[in-house]
């Protein structure tokens, strides 16, 4: 009675031993294949780091010269405001004014001073006659007064009269004609001023005039400058931008499935111990006992190496250690089977 229940005991043993050995051979060696398949988390922390690192470089040089660009808009912006207040409606309409009138005054003074110009020769010669009478005046009161000088006792009363009275008439007539002279040089001399006049007229009205013109034109000038700088900056600001933007979302790219090693197969399912009709008792095929023989040293192996390498993943120790435990247990139970038959 008491060999029948040992021998039960055994039998229960060896199955459970048998099935812990599969179950552990085929772990350990699923484990190890698919740690050695995945790629080093140093490897892969080294590359993203790397990748990290140049992307942030990127993206700050992208975003300061954003920030750049953004801050040179500003300023050309300032400055169009500023170009379109000094050439306002408004002021331009007041430069406008001050060009018509100028213009205006400058017209006019141009046309009087050619208008006493042209009448400036004939004045001219009016003082140059009125000179000849008052010479031609002046030498017959010069002659007369020489002939009365030349006189004596023996001339006759009456013509030294009539002589006298010829004298009288010849200073009036020269007195006359240097008036006249007088008036004539007179309205030359005027006719000359207004000339002077008008012609500086004409050059103040005309410097003016040119100023005005000049300052116009300048603070037009300045507007279109300033339009193209500021529509120049935007152009510059966008592509900035673009540019940032691009640099901050770059093109996702999916990663590459990697694919399983090429020496690694999958384990077979694991066959559970059958009975043998023959004898009644829990037998062992021949393939089971390889494949257990075959998993314990794969399993002791593995272990092996994982405890030299010093691998610090729990679960292939963990495997390693039970298919080993296992493979022991069932050699133990073989040889008493063996025994006890």
């Amino acid at each position: 009675m008491n060999d029948i229940l040992a021998r039960r005991a055994r039998r229960a043993t060896v199955g459970i031993a048998l099935s812990a050995a599969l179950v552990a051979g085929i772990a350990p060696v699923t484990a190890i294949a698919a740690e050695t398949s995945a790629p080093t988390g140093a490897a892969v922390s080294q590359t993203s780091a790397a990748n990290g690192n140049s992307g942030a470089l990127q993206t700050e040089d992208a975003a300061a010269a954003k920030d750049k660009a953004y801050a040179a808009m500003q300023e050309a912006l300032k400055n169009l405001e500023a170009a379109k207040d000094a050439a306002s409606l408004e002021k331009l309409a007041e430069i406008d004014t001050k060009i018509a009138i100028f213009q205006e005054n400058y017209d006019t003074n141009l046309a009087q001073a050619a208008i006493y110009k042209e009448s400036l020769p004939t004045m001219q010669t009016n003082v140059d006659a009125a000179q000849a009478e008052c010479d031609k005046a002046h030498n017959r009161t010069r002659a007369l007064e020489a002939e009365l000088n030349k006189i004596d006792y023996t001339t006759p009363a009456e013509t030294i009269r009539q002589l006298q009275e010829a004298i009288t008439e010849a200073i009036m007539q020269e007195n006359f004609c240097e008036d006249k002279l007088e008036h004539c040089r007179m309205r030359l001399e005027s006719h000359k001023s207004l000339i002077y006049f008008f012609e500086s007229e004409v050059e103040f009205n005309k410097t003016h005039l040119d100023g005005e013109t000049a300052k116009r034109n300048a603070l037009l000038d300045d507007l279109k400058r300033a339009q193209i700088a500021y529509d120049d900056a935007c152009k510059a600001y966008e592509e900035a931008k673009a540019a940032a933007d691009k640099a901050a979302s770059p093109e996702i790219t999916k990663p590459t499935e990697t694919a399983p090693p090429s020496g690694s197969t999958q384990p077979a399912k694991a066959t559970p111990p059958v009975a043998s009709p023959a004898t009644g008792k829990d037998a062992l095929p021949s393939s089971i006992k390889q494949a257990s023989t075959s998993s314990g040293k794969q399993a002791d192996t593995t272990a092996d190496k994982l405890a030299n390498t010093g691998d610090a993943a729990p679960s292939a120790i963990a495997l390693a250690a039970v298919a080993a435990a296992g493979l022991g247990i069932t050699a133990t139970a073989t040889r008493r089977i063996k025994n006890s038959k």
